[in-house]
Formats: structure tokens, C-alpha cells, sequence
């Protein structure tokens, strides 16, 4: 075996312990840190009500601003909401996965700080690799906000993450260093309305294509 295959089996096996350890850490309940599609996140599991609390302490937020999800597939997303209206459907034909967390009707039995005050909880498939490996894997929901304290600017390297949060968070999984400025756009589905809560790496000219112009407000 040659060097270059040495140095790269060896990078394979560091990565199938690092994600070993991140499922590990996830199932006892823990937070890590992760990179998603856009910035680094919080990854809890989300159906785990003391994890999530957990969550909300490390970045210092307000229990009443929820925080987003990321599912692994169309029968997770179906555990967590009660409709999928047609708009919605288009929207995540298109942008799924990837950097649009849309916001639907939530289950009643979901923990409180996943749900919004109209009773929406958001939620989106990762593009990126990791992340949507460990969903899978876990076969429950991860909750996804930024790696940061509420107030400070997002963390875009594993370095920034872990200056935030050394001591009190075990896993920090390295994906380099990630090019989103904004994080994903958050839109919110009500009937044949869509409202962009916060834009991000979709744009609202982007949503209108799929979903008509009339259709979406800011």
C-alpha cells in the first residue's frame, strides 16, 4: 500500500469514529457540533425535550423563538406535521435538500420550544453529507440553529465553533470552512400563502418561480 492510499484509509477511518462518536453522543442525549449546508449547527436530538433544553441554553435564547429541525426523509416530516399543502409540495420538489427551512403545522405532541407561536415547527433536508448521515442514522430529527451564543455572529469554522463552546460541547465535527452569509431562508406555509421570515440563500425571486408570485410576502 502506498502512502497516498496509507494517508487516505486512514483519513476514512477517522471520519467512520468521528460519525460513531457524533451518533453516540447524539442517542445519550449530548449536543454536538456539526456543519450543515450552510453554517455550523447545533445538533441535538429533537425529540429528546432535556437535549433540546440543552440546546437553548448553550446559545443563551429565548424559549419562545423556536428553533429549526432537519428530517431525513418524507416519512420523518410526516411524524412531525399534520399537512403538506400543495405550494409546500412544490417548494420542497425544488429545494429539497438543501437551504430552505419551511415552516408547517406541527403535531401536538412535539416539544414545546420546536413550535412556533401559530403552532408552525421548521424543518428542512440537509444537502450536506454529514448531517443528513446522522439523521438517518439516528432515525429522529436534529434539531439544526447556528453554532453560536444568541447575539454573536454564526460560526463559519469549526475554530469558531468550538471558541464558543470548548468545555461545555464534546463533538465538534470539522467540514472546513463554509460560504453561507445568511443560512437558509425560513419561509412559513399557511394555506396558498408563503411568508419569508427571513431570507436567506433562496431568494424570494426563487420561491416565487416555484410557487407563483402572488403567492409569496415578505
Amino acid at each position: 500500500m502506498s502512502k497516498n492510499e496509507i494517508a487516505s484509509f486512514r483519513a476514512k477511518e477517522t471520519r467512520i469514529e468521528v460519525f460513531t462518536a457524533a451518533l453516540a453522543a447524539l442517542k445519550r442525549g449530548e449536543v454536538i457540533v456539526l456543519p450543515t449546508e450552510t453554517l455550523y449547527g447545533l445538533g441535538a436530538d429533537a425529540l429528546n425535550a432535556a437535549a433540546v433544553e440543552r440546546v437553548f441554553q448553550l446559545k443563551g435564547r429565548d424559549a419562545a423563538n423556536p428553533i429549526p429541525v432537519l428530517v431525513a426523509d418524507r416519512a420523518m416530516l410526516d411524524a412531525l406535521v399534520t399537512e403538506v399543502t400543495p405550494p409546500a409540495e412544490r417548494l420542497i420538489a425544488e429545494f429539497w435538500p438543501g437551504p430552505l427551512t419551511l415552516v408547517l403545522p406541527a403535531r401536538q405532541d412535539l416539544p414545546k420550544p420546536l413550535v412556533n407561536s401559530t403552532g408552525g415547527i421548521g424543518v428542512r433536508i440537509s444537502s450536506r453529507p454529514i448531517a443528513a448521515a446522522l439523521v438517518k442514522a439516528l432515525g429522529r430529527p436534529m434539531t439544526a440553529t447556528s453554532a453560536n451564543p444568541s447575539g454573536q455572529p454564526a460560526a463559519r469554522t469549526v475554530e469558531q465553533a468550538r471558541h464558543y463552546f470548548a468545555g461545555r460541547i464534546e463533538i465538534f465535527i470539522d467540514g472546513g470552512e463554509l460560504t453561507s452569509r445568511t443560512g437558509s431562508t425560513v419561509a412559513e406555509i399557511s394555506s396558498e400563502r408563503i411568508r419569508i421570515i427571513r431570507q436567506g440563500d433562496i431568494s424570494k425571486e426563487d420561491l416565487q418561480r416555484v410557487a407563483g408570485k402572488n403567492r409569496v410576502e415578505s
